[in-house]
């Protein structure tokens, strides 16, 4: 029998295009919900989110922290883990590693400093005194940081990421949490990148390999019918 491999596809679709395929394929598998999820935003904070303060910020969906604190509630009501990581670095940037070496700008990863205007989380967040905040400082959420046993302690088997940016830091922490054995859920309309190719190519990438890519509604269902 031949064996027939497959060159690399280019046929001029858009990200978006590709993505909105891979959505509508009737025959998409899924992980699925688990039993006892976490909800975990990712790197919600001033220096990513607020346009009208910093140029390292984005927006895709303008209603997007409205649903991350939607589903946050909605989780925290049912005694289920909420989880805020935000990403800086000390004065020096000694901690930031190679990942800190490309620019060196006031705008640039490693400036990011600890306690700074741009390391503060959003205040649209609704961030509960029992949620578990930590400061990371590589993309994913998982790298040298206590959610790992956080999630252990809690019993969780399906983890919800939100966040920034879709092809950075929500990526890796996605990858990060299948490959830590978690059923991997990314609601679409509460992850943002700075570019629609960026974002829905990495979206697409998720949905094929490490995660299931949903609307938000079906996490919303999913927490309002959880006992």
């Amino acid at each position: 029998m031949e064996i027939v491999g497959t060159k690399m596809v280019s046929d001029g679709k858009t990200a978006r295009q590709i993505f909105d395929e891979v959505m509508a394929n009737p025959a998409r598998r899924k992980f699925g919900f688990g039993s006892r999820l976490a909800i975990l935003n990712v790197d919600f904070q001033q220096a990513y989110t607020r346009i009208d303060m910093f140029k390292t910020a984005y927006e895709t969906d303008p209603r997007q922290i409205e649903y991350v604190n939607q589903i946050s509630r909605l989780a925290r009501a049912k005694g289920m883990p909420i989880i805020w990581s935000h990403v800086a670095y000390k004065a020096d940037a000694g901690d930031a590693g190679v990942w800190g070496t490309r620019t060196d700008t006031p705008d640039s990863l490693q400036n990011i400093k600890c306690a700074s205007d741009r390391h503060a989380f959003d205040p649209r967040c609704e961030i509960a005194d029992d949620d578990l905040q930590f400061t990371k400082r590589m993309p994913s959420a998982f790298f040298e940081t206590p959610l790992a046993s956080y999630l252990v302690w809690h019993k969780v088997d399906t983890v919800i990421v939100t966040g920034g940016s879709t092809s950075g830091c929500v990526r890796a922490t996605a990858v990060d949490a299948l490959s830590h054995g978690y059923r991997t859920i990314v609601p679409i309309e509460t992850c943002a990148d700075k570019h629609e190719s960026y974002h829905f190519a990495n979206l697409t990438d998720l949905q094929l390999k490490y995660a299931d890519v949903e609307p938000v509604q079906a996490v919303i269902d999913w927490l309002e019918a959880a006992r």
